[in-house]
């Protein structure tokens, strides 16, 4: 109860869409003052104890970043509304991430998945592995992503330097996350969660009232040509697809296989939205199962938005601005946005600044700002929660032969973010030059190249008990370098526009990246399944709450709780009667520098965090209201029942 009265208290602040910069701000300090960001779970985890409302508002704004709102439009805008159906997919998969994934991630008691990969099989080198490669993905299609596609927003509507505006964005987000941990970045979020939806929902209205409805944009979009392909009877460029209207498409001969997207992208789909630390973490903030899965379905029905809410307002841009938003020719493009391949990014932004007056144009700016400070601080806590646990710590072991201290784990943190940050403005240009037009795609096709094998070991790891450290290993290995290739080959030979010819080799033209993500996916549970059964099965302690069929196992484990060990030692404080000495001999600067970290090593502190173990536990228990266990098992039959129906409707 009192974090939804904390929250309802919180959330008042919001006056309106203006005063969202100020609110994020404001939640700063409230943040800084909760005791547990002093902790490893409190800083990384909101101490476990969020409740459905904003661990739901927290996945669905940790996700749809400016990347969405610019990159979905955009592929709206250029091949119609067929990328939807990435969002109606992630509706199914967050169910997936909530009845099968959660409740193991949660009775292992861990912090990040790649220690969940540790507990499973033991040894470090899969834990690390993923960590770093996990950084690798974030840097490619999230830290860099975001701050072109925001900046990018900004530079259209304000006419701002690109690198002026990526680095204010950069300096409010950071703020956030390196003083107020993950307490601070999901209540950031749930805010920012409402700002996003209300002003999409405004642009909406307006984008439908200025096309006549859907009915006319269906008739318009196949219409809106480029003067310039109209003016040339020879020119082929510029034409709308004649599938734009059908989500799931033909199966050889389209941008959207419906096979390739059943069966290849949505294994590759189960890392981000079941294995990914960024999403993941939100749900493991939640106070017990039942809210993390309330929070699964929150987040499931939001998903089924963004086709209206980001897609076909790109397509009606394209309608109003075809000449600008669908050129057909390197000069014209260049001309327009900057960008030889093509300008169907700028499809948002355009029709912001087109059909919204200038106070509305304040509301959409603010919605932007929200999408990318939600996802840029959701990314920043993540990065720093893998890099810390996963990576520094064990680093920290085996070469200085010491565990690190929790005031050590919180500086290491904070400085991992800063980091990241600017190796993410490093890749910005190369972005520039590889998206082809369409941010979105240019984050699936990366991800298809390196997320399946992670996806297909997470599930080896949690449905088959008798798979192993080696055999998980070698496949992630065999999984790295098939990816691996291929993912240079398309940097190498990028796919042309569609006034150049195709110079590709036939393994990147020939095999869409759908299906390739499937021959990726098989290959890794193949070479895990194989190399498994030909070595030594793994300890039996090492599945005890470690797979799905052994989620309540009440059998004891010699690494329970370990990372909290550290945070709580309680007997070195008590004096020679039993009783607890409450001494604070800290100097003001070093009191004032704790305050901001948020650490508390006073007794205080240590029995808080006491405290905060008890309650670790009982989460870990997985006990769930049998009245709120059926709402949410109705609920979830519902969910997968829309998305069913929405996917045919659509696509045949």
């Amino acid at each position: 109860m009192e974090e939804e009265v904390y929250f309802l208290g919180v959330f008042k602040k919001l006056i309106s869409p203006w005063a969202n910069a100020v609110c994020m701000l404001l939640l700063v300090p409230e943040s800084m003052c909760r005791s547990n960001r002093g902790t490893v779970s409190g800083y990384f985890l909101a101490g476990r104890y969020m409740f459905w409302l904003p661990v739901g508002a927290s996945l669905f704004a940790s996700n749809i970043g400016s990347e969405h709102f610019v990159g979905l439009a955009g592929s709206g805008a250029a091949a119609g509304i067929g990328v939807a159906a990435f969002e109606f997919n992630a509706c199914l998969l967050l169910q997936l991430l909530g009845w099968v994934f959660l409740p193991v991630y949660i009775a292992s008691g861990v912090y990040t998945l790649p220690e969940y990969m540790k507990k499973r099989f033991g040894g470090q080198r899969i834990r690390v592995y993923l960590a770093c490669l996990s950084l690798v993905l974030y840097i490619f299609t999230k830290i860099s992503v975001d701050m072109y596609s925001g900046a990018l927003f900004i530079q259209e509507a304000l006419g701002w330097n690109l690198y002026v505006s990526i680095i204010i964005l950069l300096a409010l987000t950071a703020i956030c996350t390196v003083t107020g941990g993950l307490a601070a970045v999901i209540y950031t979020d749930t805010l920012q969660f409402f700002i996003m939806i209300i002003g999409a929902v405004i642009l909406m209205v307006l984008s439908f009232v200025e096309v006549g409805g859907y009915d006319q944009l269906k008739l318009k979009y196949m219409q809106a040509i480029p003067n310039e392909t109209l003016s040339n009877p020879n020119y082929t460029c510029g034409y709308p697809r004649e599938d734009s209207f059908q989500m799931l498409r033909d199966p050889v001969n389209s941008d959207m296989p419906w096979a390739g997207f059943l069966l290849g992208q949505t294994p590759a789909s189960i890392w981000y939205w079941c294995a990914d630390q960024m999403m993941v973490q939100r749900a493991l903030a939640a106070k017990s199962l039942s809210h993390a899965q309330g929070g699964c379905i929150f987040a499931g029905y939001i998903k089924l938005l963004p086709m209206v809410l980001m897609v076909i307002p790109g397509m009606i841009s394209r309608v109003l601005y075809p000449d600008e938003v669908g050129c057909a020719s390197a000069e014209t493009c260049m001309e327009v946005c900057g960008s030889s391949t093509g300008c169907s990014n700028i499809a948002y932004p355009r029709i912001v600044l087109g059909l919204m007056p200038t106070g509305l144009r304040g509301v959409m700016l603010a919605v932007m700002l929200a999408a990318l400070m939600s996802d840029l601080t959701s990314i920043f806590n993540s990065t720093s929660t893998l890099f810390t646990i996963d990576v520094w710590k064990i680093f920290r072991i085996k070469f200085f032969k010491s565990e690190p201290s929790v005031r050590e784990l919180m500086i290491v943190g904070r400085v991992i973010v800063m980091i990241m940050v600017g190796i993410g403005i490093i890749w910005i240009p190369i972005i520039m030059e590889m998206q082809g037009g369409q941010l979105f795609i240019y984050i699936q096709e990366i991800a298809a190249y390196l997320s399946p094998p992670i996806a297909a070991v997470y599930l080896v790891a949690l449905l088959w008990p008798r798979g192993n450290e080696q055999g998980a290993f070698w496949s992630l290995m065999a999984g790295l370098v098939t990816g691996g290739i291929r993912m240079i080959l398309d940097f190498v030979w990028r796919s042309p526009p569609c006034w150049e010819e195709d110079p590709r080799p036939s393994i990147t033209a020939k095999v869409h990246y759908m299906y390739f993500a499937l021959l990726l996916f098989w290959q890794t549970v193949f070479v895990n399944i194989i190399v498994s059964l030909v070595t030594s099965p793994t300890d039996p302690e090492k599945v005890i709450r470690t797979t799905y069929w052994s989620r309540f196992s009440g059998a004891k484990r010699l690494d329970d709780f370990e990372d909290d060990k550290a945070e709580v030692e309680l007997d070195d404080l008590k004096d020679t009667d039993g009783e607890v000495e409450i001494v604070d001999g800290r100097g003001t600067c070093k009191k004032g520098y704790d305050w901001f970290c948020g650490y508390d090593d006073t007794m205080k502190g240590k029995q808080k965090a006491q405290k905060h173990r008890e309650h670790l536990k009982a989460v870990t228990s997985l006990e769930q209201d049998p009245k709120a266990k059926i709402f949410l098992n109705v609920n979830l039959v519902v969910i997968i029942g829309v998305a069913t129906f929405l996917y045919i409707f659509f696509s045949v």
